[in-house]
């Protein structure tokens, strides 16, 4: 297979058996470096036509607190009061960017998902 720009799907299919057969590739190769090249190639197709979007604020910030085992008043530190951490997950209230940094700095919670204008109910009524 000649290694070119992937231009279509069926040029991206043929790159991923391409890689599929190359998997086990020596270090140090030809074939390694040629499963180096494509995987690149394949990684920016990818980012251009199969992106995955970035996850809703509220719910990157639910999921952190169940994959850590954090609670409700595990996030007062960050975001403030019991009362204010009820409304920013039952989105009766948006995040501010000191909330924002203080998630992104404190848990590690991603500031480029957190910054998302994201939908609150007071958006829906």
């Amino acid at each position: 297979m000649r290694v070119r720009p992937i231009k279509t799907e069926a040029d991206y299919e043929a790159m991923l058996r391409e890689v599929e057969r190359l998997f086990d590739a020596k270090p140090g190769t030809d074939e390694s470096d040629r499963l180096e090249v494509l995987t690149t190639l394949i990684e920016a197709y990818e980012e251009r036509h199969h992106s995955i979007p970035l996850p809703d604020p509220v719910e990157a910030i639910l999921y952190h607190m169940e994959s850590r085992g954090l609670t409700r008043r595990d996030l007062e530190p960050f975001i403030g009061s019991r009362a204010r951490v009820s409304e920013i997950l039952n989105r009766k209230r948006p995040l501010t960017m000191e909330m924002i940094r203080n998630l992104h700095n404190g848990l590690g919670i991603s500031a480029e998902v957190l910054i998302q204008v994201y939908r609150t109910l007071k958006d829906a009524a």
